[in-house]
């Protein structure tokens, strides 16, 4: 067995690792929202923490996380331990020991955590010292699906040997966790929210609104540490569709979400976790305010949910951990929300500017009206600019979308209406947006048109979620159909002949771009899946609404598959690789245009593993600028001839709608 190692650490080995075993830390990745890295962290953090200063370490240190079923550790030195969250009975060397409660275990000792019979997911073993594991991008946290942090970036496995911190360890700091401290774990939850930021009457209708307040939701079987999908009923909806974002009404201009945000996937309602998407194209109407996070940690398969609503003045500091966070509750749950629709101020002018609330530590600032407008876009650059110049104490976050910034603060620090404040002040100063001259490099990439991968991703689809979606078989005829097309061959012309601006990066992990092309005869629109994918190729290309985007990483998805290119993330980071900069995982970076030249599958994949190797795998930059001005000349120009395209494709739109509707397709996306 394993002795304590040099440098004041010591040894623990997996005898059996139970269920989704992950190192975390907390608050996990922060800084990184914008280009599509989760902050991750334990799901449950308040369990977590109070753990952590059960055993004397500080409230973020690495620690443990399982769910439904813990694991057998053997320890080969002498360590204090502390088990947290879900009810789950605990041994060492066969002996019950108690949760929340600093624990001892002998040299060679064997920790045994049994599994959760309810209520309650997720169970916390924090060790003291804290478990050691390598630093990526500031963080120890596990993102599974990333495939970094923690140990070697994946779930524990059995025969894996961990290694705990043993240096300047105060033995005196560990104390039992107050009974009064102790999170109540349940099987019927209500849990606080704010408005916004999608509500009535813009999203939804009023009567969507009572009812999601009024309903008990069930939580699937199918919720991970992405997202908790909950079973409820279908929005009657405030609009008939998402315009150029997209045929469902659901559908939006892709912008930042919270995590806690309760995001509608097309009717599906999903409440993002802490390994969530940075940025997408669906409403929520509400999100969870930050100090009852911890409860989707927690939340299993039948379990029910209230939402109740409440002012995020109101709310309780996610920095307390006992009765702190409870103490106000009985007032604030009575309260009721903010009465604002989730709009917390309006600002006309020559460009206007709405403030929405999504939770209570992010404010959602979206320009102009709900269009595809680079002079919006180039508005949002020069507020990210602006503040990034600042840089105000408190400020965690910024995350510019299509014609949205959201700015994530810590409101013990920056409370929302202090930077309310200075989002006015900074308001006064920006430029104007046709002044906007960025950098802007020439991305050439290679595109495997079709690609079998992305065929085998719609078979999966098909045989798995739904086989009967307008979209199926095949992604590339439904483009061409919603698009007034002759021939799918006009698909392949256009997206090849195409310029793509990159607006956004983390649509789907990992600096995945959400970009547009640059002429609007190019700009393909198509819907979403709903319900969404369950599998994604790596790398698929697809496009949604009137937006492309490259998929960073395998995982969920909804956008129509045009083929399939090389890395966009370097995974062989912090090594380098010859397309990417030095000390940056992510290729691209925002205002950057992507053009595409076609090669075999075979030969993608070639270039793919020459990318895996450290090579260029075929992308081509060249360094350049953007101009707003001269774009918007350019529109000018060629205004007519982009009118006569958009009328053509609004027929179609309109035709695939009306073909949907005498389907009864829109009955089918409820049931």
């Amino acid at each position: 067995m394993s002795t304590t190692t040099s440098g004041g650490a010591a040894t623990v080995t997996v005898d059996r690792p139970g269920m989704l075993a992950t190192v975390q830390d907390w608050p996990g990745r922060v800084g990184y929202w914008q280009i599509g890295v989760p902050p991750s962290g334990p799901m449950d953090d308040l369990s977590f923490r109070l753990g952590n200063v059960a055993v004397g370490n500080p409230e973020g240190a690495p620690g443990l996380e399982f769910a439904m079923s813990g694991p057998a550790l053997r320890f080969a030195e002498a360590t204090v331990v502390c088990v947290a969250g879900a009810p789950v009975p605990v041994r060492v060397d066969g002996v019950p020991v108690p949760m929340w409660q600093p624990v001892t275990v002998p040299a060679n000792g064997l920790l045994d955590i049994g599994t959760v019979a309810g209520p309650g997911l997720r169970i916390y073993l924090l060790v003291q010292g804290g478990i050691e594991v390598p630093d990526y991008m500031g963080s120890g946290a596990t993102f599974t699906l990333g495939r970094f942090g923690g140990h070697e970036g994946r779930v524990l496995q059995a025969g894996d040997v961990l290694t705990v911190r043993t240096g300047g360890i105060d033995p005196d700091a560990a104390q039992p966790v107050p009974g009064e401290h102790v999170p109540v774990i349940t099987s019927r939850w209500e849990i606080a929210v704010t408005e916004g930021p999608h509500g009535a009457p813009e999203f939804f209708t009023r009567g969507d609104i009572d009812t999601l307040y009024a309903t008990d939701y069930e939580v699937h079987f199918n919720s991970d540490r992405t997202g908790v999908r909950l079973v409820g009923p279908k929005p009657d909806w405030a609009r008939t569709d998402g315009g150029e974002a997209g045929l469902h009404p659901s559908n939006i201009h892709d912008n930042a979400y919270s995590v806690g945000a309760l995001d509608f996937t097309g009717d599906t309602p999903i409440l993002l976790g802490p390994d969530g998407p940075s940025l997408g194209g669906f409403v929520c109407p509400v999100t969870v305010v930050a100090a009852e996070r911890w409860k989707l940690g927690q939340l299993g398969p039948g379990d029910t949910v209230r939402f109740v609503p409440v002012k995020g003045a109101h709310a309780a500091s996610s920095r307390a951990l006992g009765v702190d966070r409870r103490a106000g509750l009985p007032a604030v749950f009575s309260a009721g929300g903010d009465g604002d629709d989730g709009v917390i101020a309006r600002r006309d002018g020559a460009t206007s500017v709405t403030y929405r609330r999504s939770g209570d530590d992010n404010v959602l600032v979206e320009y102009g009206d709900l269009t595809l407008d680079l002079a919006l876009r180039a508005r949002v650059h020069a507020l990210h600019q602006a503040l990034e110049e600042d840089r105000p104490a408190g400020l965690l976050d910024l995350t510019p979308g299509i014609r949205s910034l959201q700015v994530r603060v810590d409101p013990d620090v920056l409370p929302v209406p202090a930077l309310m404040g200075l989002l006015g002040e900074v308001e006064e100063r920006i430029p104007e947006s046709s002044r906007l001259v960025v950098p802007s490099r020439e991305v050439r990439m290679p595109l495997a048109w079709d690609d079998p991968s992305t065929r085998e991703a719609i078979k999966r689809y098909m045989h798995g979620v739904r086989s009967d979606a307008p979209w199926c078989p095949w992604n590339i005829e439904f483009i061409r159909r919603m698009n007034g097309l002759d021939s799918v061959a006009d698909v392949f012309d256009t997206v090849f002949d195409a310029q793509y601006l990159v607006l956004g990066l983390g649509d789907v992990y990992l600096g995945a771009p959400v970009a547009t092309p640059l002429d609007p005869r190019h700009r393909l629109v198509t819907t979403k899946y709903n319900p969404a994918r369950t599998w994604t190729p790596e790398n698929a290309v697809g496009i949604g609404g009137a937006y492309l985007c490259i998929y960073g990483m395998e995982g969920p998805g909804g956008y129509q598959f045009v083929g399939r290119t090389t890395q966009v993330w370097n995974h062989r980071y912090p090594q380098s690789a010859a397309a990417f900069e030095d000390g940056t995982p992510w290729l691209l970076r925002f205002f950057d245009r992507i053009s595409w030249y076609p090669v075999e599958p075979d030969e993608l994949l070639e270039l793919r593993a020459d990318t895996a190797a450290g090579g260029s795998g075929g992308v081509q930059i060249t360094e350049g600028s953007f101009s707003l001005a001269e774009h918007e000349r350019f529109l000018a120009d060629n205004a007519d001839s982009i009118a006569a395209f958009r009328a053509t494709q609004a027929t179609a739109f309109a035709a695939e709608r009306e073909a949907w509707a005498a389907a009864g397709e829109f009955a089918k996306e409820a049931a």
